[in-house]
């Protein structure tokens, strides 16, 4: 899973506007990104959402096309377009210590709380403004009767919740992995011989 708007640095410097194009570029063309668009659309078929869409190998298409358009867009003014106009930083500064609740509502406010480039914090505009902007986009190449205002504020939401689960996992997940990656290393390691 990719990291790349993820820091440990507490005084890490505020990126450029070239960096934070390079910090897009890189999160909308991972492999990752196109994998889980397309676990995202086989869920879309599977319980035929945008019914007009239809079936088969088209549908599955239209339904590919539609989610990493989504995805391009929010990553687009999220992590680009709005931080840098706002001067804002899009990354994501893991806490990585204290207890499981402090935590867990740190990871969960970060969606809604980010760095200004010239220091200090402020609402996450860039996050919500991006997710709203990516709902009404939508709207142009979504079937017609999956278009409107409360679609358009039922896709943002689910939106938010994807970067919250995002920031649970961006907090959580190294540590996971170091606690997985011990035993197996733990395991797997060759005795040594006697001397």
């Amino acid at each position: 899973m990719p990291q790349f708007s993820v820091t440990s640095r507490k005084d890490a410097p505020p990126l450029t506007t070239k960096e934070k194009f390079t910090l897009f570029a890189k999160s909308a063309t991972d492999p990752f990104v196109f994998v889980a668009v397309g676990l995202q659309a086989g869920i879309s078929q599977a319980s035929d959402n945008f019914e007009s869409y239809g079936q088969g190998a088209a549908g599955y298409g239209k339904r590919y096309g539609a989610a990493l358009a989504d995805s391009f867009s929010s990553n687009f003014f999220s992590n680009f377009a709005y931080p840098s106009l706002m001067r804002l930083d899009p990354r994501y500064f893991r806490l990585g210590q204290g207890t499981f609740k402090h935590r867990l509502g740190y990871a969960l406010a970060q969606e809604f709380v980010c760095r200004r480039d010239r220091g200090g914090t402020t609402f996450n505009f860039p996050n919500v403004l991006g997710a709203f902007t990516s709902g009404g986009i939508s709207n142009l190449y979504y079937p017609p009767e999956d278009r409107g205002f409360g679609l358009t504020l039922s896709r943002s939401a689910i939106s938010i919740g994807y970067g919250s689960l995002g920031g649970l996992l961006s907090e959580f997940w190294p540590d996971i992995d170091k606690k997985l990656f011990q035993k197996k290393q733990k395991k797997t390691q060759p005795v040594p011989p006697p001397k």
